[in-house]
């Protein structure tokens, strides 16, 4: 693996991004192009203590690209706008489509393999399945403006006739764990559930509105961030024609329970779990996905063979290493 190959990070001071750039650093790579809107102050602890070569606010990366002589050797492109509670569909096709058409522009005139973030919220109620099977793309029917932004782009990529060398579209899941304190209402609910405990010392739930689903047992695909960051990586390391380009599902394969991954914060702590249920905000009642399991079928025969934390591990980790001690990865 060469450590000295240069990789161009959108995204960088958020999430996902931030902890990938970490996981990065960790595995011996420091030069990173990151970029991002960094005048939001609540995310310079993502990125501030991390190794990188350059930082470009994300309106002037174009130009910057055009105009630096750096020659990038890997992109990932974790920019987005990903508050699924934003309606206005213009935001989200400004970030999450029309930037990304000119990141995959610049990838393919560049020659450079390219992994970007899709999303499940792509699979909308999960009509026709959770499988990463691009013949089901069109018909897909987000249920909110950041699903259906993130699923047009899936749509104009596999219709492209020019591509990057390689490219892969993540579909992540249910994504939890450190770097995320700044996305208040959009944070995990490991996040807001260990606040709550630490507050009141129970945790409210949202109660069930559909009649085939019992208060709390909703069912989610939760993966830890960590192994998000192994897959990117993973990736990364496997552009030489032995992976397939296209959508990727990534979860953990397995659906749990949102009283399963609070009972876990719970256990974490060493106290017995006290859950309080209430009704679901009428803004996103309808909009709301009872149901998402990644199949991960896909990644498997495509050669990825590490394993993923169980909810109970996840969950575990992110307390006891992050939220305890107000720790960033």
């Amino acid at each position: 693996m060469d450590k000295g190959k240069t990789i161009l990070l959108t995204g960088a001071a958020g999430f996902i991004g931030s902890y990938l750039l970490g996981y990065l650093n960790k595995k011996g790579f420091t030069n990173i192009v990151i970029a991002d809107d960094f005048s939001e102050e609540d995310k310079w602890f993502n990125f501030d203590s991390k190794e990188f070569s350059a930082k470009v606010e994300r309106e002037e990366l174009f130009a910057w690209l055009k105009e630096t002589p750096t020659k990038i050797d890997f992109v990932f492109h974790l920019g987005a706008r990903t508050d699924t509670t934003e309606f206005d569909y213009a935001v989200h096709e400004k970030l999450n489509v029309e930037y990304s058409k000119n990141i995959w522009t610049f990838c393919v005139e560049r020659n450079i393999p390219l992994v970007y973030a899709s999303s499940a919220a792509t699979y909308g109620n999960g009509e026709l399945g959770y499988k990463d099977d691009h013949d089901i793309v069109e018909q897909l029917q987000p249920l909110n403006p950041y699903g259906v932004s993130k699923n047009e782009f899936d749509k104009w990529a596999l219709k492209q006739s020019t591509q990057p060398p390689f490219w892969a579209g993540l579909k992540f899941f249910n994504v939890y764990g450190p770097n995320e304190y700044h996305k208040a209402r959009m944070a995990s609910m490991v996040f807001h559930g260990y606040n709550q405990i630490q507050k009141v010392g129970k945790v409210k739930l949202f109660k069930s509105h559909h009649p085939d689903f019992k208060d709390g047992e909703q069912l989610r695909d939760f993966i830890y961030v960590e192994d998000v960051a192994a897959v990117c990586c993973w990736l990364m390391e496997n552009t030489n024609g032995t992976v397939a380009s296209g959508l990727y599902n990534l979860g953990t394969g397995k659906a749990r329970a949102f009283k399963d991954l609070i009972t876990a914060i719970f256990n974490s702590l060493n106290k017995q779990p006290d859950i309080e249920y209430i009704d679901t905000p009428e803004d996103i009642r309808d909009k709301y996905q009872y149901f998402t399991e990644a199949d991960m079928t896909k990644l498997k025969e495509a050669g990825y063979s590490n394993g993923f934390h169980t909810l109970e591990e996840g969950v575990a980790d992110y307390v006891k290493k992050y939220l305890q001690k107000k720790e960033y990865y």
